[in-house]
C-alpha cells in the first residue's frame, strides 16, 4: 500500500512538474500580424515570463522594422506587463486570479513585410522558482534543493487537489440543479399530456353524444 501511494506520488508530481511548466518556444510573427499566447494560471501561483528577437545580424544593431508591443493580461481584462516597441523583455506577477493569462506580440508594420523570430519562455508555479539563486545565495547542498523542490511540487499537488475538489463540488451542485429542472420539466409536460388526452376524450365523448352515437 505504500509502495502504491509513493507511485501515485511520484505520478502525481511529473504531472504537476510537467503542467506547471508553461511555454517555452520559438516562433516567426510576420511585420502587421497578431500572435497570442494562453496559460491557465492558478490565483495566488507566481508566473515568470521572458522574450526577445532574435537578432537577423548578430552583432549588428537591431533592424527598425524589429519592435514590438507585448502585453500580458488576465481573462478579465488586467493588464500585467505592457512593453511597447521593445525587442526584449521580462515580466513577473503573482497571479490574483484564476483562469486564462494571454501573452499577445504585436508587430509593426513595415513594406515590405518582414518575418521576426521571437524567443518565449513563460513559467508559472513551481517552475517559476529559480532554483539556481537559491542555491548560489544560500549555498544550499543540492539533496536540499531537490528536498525543496520535492516539497514545493507535493504542495502544489495539495493546492491542485483542493482545487479539483471545489470543482468536482460545483459540479455536483450543477448536476442536482439539472436533474431537479428536468424532474419539474417531465412532470409538467406529463401533466400537460394527460391534460390535452383528458380534453381530446371529453371532445370526441361530447361529439358522439350529440350524433347519438353512443
Amino acid at each position: 500500500m505504500c509502495g502504491l501511494n509513493l507511485g501515485f506520488i511520484v505520478i502525481m508530481i511529473g504531472l504537476v512538474v510537467e503542467t506547471e511548466i508553461g511555454e517555452s518556444m520559438r516562433f516567426e510573427l510576420e511585420s502587421g500580424k497578431t500572435k497570442c499566447i494562453a496559460e491557465d494560471i492558478k490565483a495566488n501561483a507566481m508566473t515568470v515570463g521572458k522574450y526577445s528577437i532574435v537578432n537577423p545580424s548578430e552583432g549588428q544593431p537591431f533592424p527598425d522594422s524589429h519592435k514590438l508591443v507585448v502585453r500580458v493580461s488576465s481573462s478579465k481584462g488586467n493588464n500585467y506587463h505592457l512593453g511597447d516597441q521593445v525587442d526584449s523583455g521580462t515580466f513577473g506577477f503573482l497571479a490574483t486570479e484564476s483562469g486564462d493569462y494571454t501573452t499577445c506580440f504585436w508587430a509593426n508594420k513595415h513594406k515590405p513585410p518582414v518575418k521576426m523570430t521571437i524567443d518565449f519562455d513563460w513559467k508559472s508555479g513551481v517552475a517559476a522558482k529559480d532554483w539556481s539563486k537559491i542555491a548560489k545565495k544560500g549555498q544550499v547542498e543540492t539533496m536540499e534543493i531537490e528536498l525543496k523542490k520535492l516539497y514545493d511540487a507535493v504542495a502544489a499537488i495539495h493546492e491542485e487537489m483542493f482545487y479539483l475538489r471545489e470543482r468536482e463540488e460545483e459540479m455536483q451542485e450543477l448536476n442536482k440543479e439539472t436533474n431537479s429542472k428536468m424532474a419539474t420539466f417531465s412532470f409538467f409536460s406529463l401533466l400537460l399530456c394527460l391534460s390535452v388526452a383528458g380534453l381530446q376524450i371529453w371532445h370526441l365523448k361530447s361529439f358522439f353524444e350529440r350524433k347519438k352515437l353512443l
